[in-house]
């Protein structure tokens, strides 16, 4: 029972709440003591939120998820998780995470508060719409980004970087449409609706667009938002982002990609690529 909890919770997608430390590092606070474990508490109470969302998510796709290929192994549609306690575990999560984030800073509970309605409205009607359903799910991760904003005191954030995130975002959720679409073939619409509104083709040109304008993105923030070094040198950290980018796309194509918490566990040159990034970032940001 109680790894079928686990699992249900999906401790693989707490990966997601490292969006929060964005406001932490690009403003250049990471070595500063409280707002670092003001905003490491903030995560872990973001991640059992995302893990009540799961749990109340696989409770609504208890018979869509039985007929899938992969998603028929979940704790709840298998039958491993009674959906009673699934209940109970998920409406808990989710009480105590928002008490406890409104200890913590009542505008990051007000942040949890829409996360979570979003999540809610988007398990009831708005995965049912394409295009809408992606641009929700991109939503999720900017609303991460800014409850990381509300838990420390923001002098060099960049407006730049929620654009940034909101195109990323769509980049990896319209990615994930396709491989979704990929692997049910044309048994796609009875799995999930939404799938009616979306072909490969379509899903491509998106790819397409949204890629290409998040580098454009990036790259404008890499030397023209005001907080970053005069010499530029965050331009150098734009042949990182373009290999992820890059990556990504091959393993679409390629039929070996999916989640994107599953690829960066699993894919050892996008997680060097996401290393490299990451330390360029603090070089740049800390060191000179």
């Amino acid at each position: 029972m109680l790894r079928a909890v686990i699992r249900s919770m999906r401790p693989k997608q707490w990966v997601k709440s490292i969006f929060l430390f964005v406001a932490l590092v690009f403003d250049r606070k990471l070595l500063h003591l409280d707002a670092f474990l003001r905003t490491l508490i903030g995560a872990v109470l973001f991640s059992l939120m995302a893990s009540a969302v799961y749990i109340i998510n696989d409770i609504a796709d208890i018979e869509s998820d039985r007929n899938h290929p992969k998603k028929r192994h979940r704790p709840i549609a298998s039958g491993k998780l009674p959906t009673s306690t699934a209940w109970v575990i998920g409406v808990g999560l989710m009480l105590a995470s928002l008490t406890l984030a409104y200890l913590l800073e009542p505008a990051f509970m007000v942040i949890g508060v829409l996360y979570l309605a979003l999540n809610l409205s988007y398990s009831t009607w708005l995965k049912h719409i394409p295009l809408l359903d992606v641009l929700i799910l991109a939503s999720f991760y900017v609303l991460r980004v800014q409850a990381g904003v509300t838990l420390i005191e923001v002098k060099r954030f960049s407006p730049w970087l929620y654009v940034v995130t909101t195109l990323f975002a769509l980049f990896i959720g319209f990615g994930k449409r396709r491989a979704e679409l990929s692997l049910l073939s044309q048994e796609a619409n009875q799995h999930r609706s939404v799938f009616e509104g979306y072909t490969i083709d379509l899903l491509d040109q998106l790819i397409t667009i949204v890629s290409g304008t998040t580098i454009v993105a990036y790259s404008l923030y890499t030397f023209s938002a005001p907080n970053l070094p005069e010499n530029h040198a965050m331009m150098l950290t734009i042949p990182f982002v373009l290999y992820g980018l890059f990556r990504y796309l091959y393993l679409l194509q390629m039929g070996k990609g999916g989640a994107p918490e599953e690829i960066a566990y699993t894919d050892r040159p996008l997680q060097v690529s996401i290393l490299l990034w990451s330390i360029s970032i603090l070089v740049i940001f800390y060191i000179f």
